[in-house]
């Protein structure tokens, strides 16, 4: 049987008016929601426990859910609280109006951002992770899509469903989406925070060139490419931005680095 603790029963869905979705996801579809009585505006979560069982993905849901509810910052999403039915777990996120990073990079000239622009979202990105990482969390799938916008378009980490808290521990998981996976992951290897830096690198060039660094036509080319972790400029790309990707080793230094292109 399903069973997810929740944090109090005092929330039920006839506590919200329902209005359009949002978006649709593996186990369920987000929908703008407004709570009656405050008129506060989040986006609802609504994941069938039917599904979610013959996936076997339970525990992470709920891991998913504990993790996300317990992070503060300006730059993750807000996850306010969570409840459920007979057939449905509801979940109560921060409603990020201005969308994906994914879907307004496909809008600019090119696909890519100006450096500004590019610099802006890596160095909130960036932050946002070394306080993850301060909590030992691991996100493990950072890429556009689950990146999102508020209105004054501040960038928020969204979508914990990969993510883990690993205090101690190397992880052995193959999780995520190819392109932004590092190495040690598509080879096997056990792997730490690291591959959260891995993948903010890779995204930062996505930012500046247009296409992830280790796209190819088919899987093994990708995993070759990324293996052998070979990736090239095209002339267009500044010289500050470069040296912006080539900071993947440290938040540090890629806040420092940001600064430098802003």
């Amino acid at each position: 049987m399903f069973q997810l603790i929740c944090y109090s029963n005092s929330w039920s869905l006839s506590d919200f008016e329902i209005g359009r979705p949002l978006g649709k996801g593996k186990f369920g579809n987000v929908y703008l929601a407004r709570e009656k009585k405050s008129k506060f505006i989040v986006a609802l979560k609504v994941i069938f426990k039917s599904q979610i069982m013959k996936a076997n993905c339970e525990n992470q849901l709920k891991r998913e859910v504990e993790i996300q509810a317990h992070l503060r910052h300006p730059h993750i999403l807000r996850l306010y609280g969570y409840f459920h039915d007979d057939k449905r777990v509801y979940i109560i996120l921060e409603y990020a109006p201005k969308g994906e990073v994914y879907k307004e990079l496909q809008l600019m000239p090119g696909k890519k951002f100006d450096d500004k622009k590019a610099a802006t979202y890596i160095y909130q990105l960036a932050n946002a992770l070394k306080y993850c990482h301060a909590k030992k969390v691991i996100h493990r799938d950072i890429k556009p899509e689950n990146l999102l916008l508020d209105a004054k378009g501040q960038l928020k980490i969204a979508d914990f469903g990969w993510a883990v808290h690993a205090p101690s521990s190397r992880r052995m998981t193959l999780c995520g989406t190819l392109d932004y996976l590092p190495p040690e992951m598509v080879q096997g290897q056990t792997h730490d925070e690291k591959v959260d830096l891995w993948s903010l690198g890779v995204l930062c060039y996505e930012f500046v060139v247009g296409t992830p660094a280790f796209e190819t036509a088919t899987w093994d080319g990708t995993y070759n490419k990324i293996s052998r972790a070979a990736y090239s400029f095209p002339p267009y790309v500044s010289q500050g931005a470069r040296d912006l990707v080539s900071k993947v080793s440290s938040t540090q230094l890629f806040c420092k680095g940001c600064v430098t292109l802003l």
